[in-house]
């Protein structure tokens, strides 16, 4: 099945920078729990493998994996690293969200 969110080239090179340096696969878990300023947040981390229910994509050799809770919550998003001078971070574009944090880690629908 072919997932409805997207790994940027960007974060798919960092993901793999991250997997190498700490001797893991390329896979990145996407969930979203309750909690944060607006009510969801976004949680990010490196997985050994898919689950079998997982929703998967896949850019540049890596791997972004969705459980389908979280899925409802983040389809269509664009997965992102933003360097700036504010630092570095994982960003979520995601289309659901009516409202966000000041800080982009946590979203309402």
């Amino acid at each position: 099945m072919t997932a409805p969110l997207t790994l940027s080239p960007s974060a798919a090179a960092r993901v793999a920078f991250i997997a190498t340096k700490q001797v893991k696969p390329a896979i990145l878990r996407l969930s979203v729990e309750g909690g944060g300023c607006s009510g969801f947040q976004y949680r990010f981390g490196l997985a050994d493998a898919p689950d079998a229910e997982d929703i998967v994509t896949e850019t540049d050799g890596v791997t972004l994996v969705v459980d389908p809770a979280s899925l409802d919550l983040v389809s269509g998003c664009v997965v992102d690293y933003v360097e700036s001078l504010g630092g570095a971070a994982f960003k979520v574009e995601n289309p659901n969200a009516v409202a966000g944090c000041g800080c982009g880690s946590s979203f309402a629908v």
